[in-house]
């Protein structure tokens, strides 16, 4: 990949707040994959792996397990290859979509309940 810029996975990970050894696992199971490794060995970055690690941070917190992670990645993925997403693809976005919705909305609802927790014992201190 000559002329692309390529970070080492120190810095991949300080960028994305994930620790190395959860960047290791992700290449082990093909999750993410580095884009090249250096002359001696070591896995390599680009920006574009950034994104796609990115966007597998963020679905983190709604609960997604790796699979369906990968599952996500895929259906990307074949729409990057086809040029424009095909049906089938757009069918799994639309059904990610409409499942990360409902997951956001359950979150909310429990950040509003530990709110709520929060300011009863807030009272109770008298703060």
């Amino acid at each position: 990949m000559p002329g692309t810029a390529m970070m080492h996975i120190g810095e991949l990970a300080e960028r994305t707040e994930l620790s190395l050894r959860t960047l290791r696992h992700y290449d082990e199971i093909g999750l993410l994959e580095p884009s090249g490794r250096s002359e001696g060995g070591f896995r390599l970055y680009t920006e574009e792996d950034y994104e796609r690690l990115m966007l597998i941070r963020r679905m983190k917190p709604l609960g997604y397990s790796l699979e369906q992670m990968g599952d996500l990645l895929r259906a990307l993925d074949a729409g990057q290859a086809e040029g424009s997403v095909g049906t089938e693809a757009t069918q799994l976005l639309s059904e990610f979509l409409t499942d990360a919705e409902q997951r956001r909305a359950k979150l909310e609802k429990q950040l509003a309940a530990a709110d709520e927790f929060i300011g009863l014992l807030g009272d109770r201190i008298g703060t």
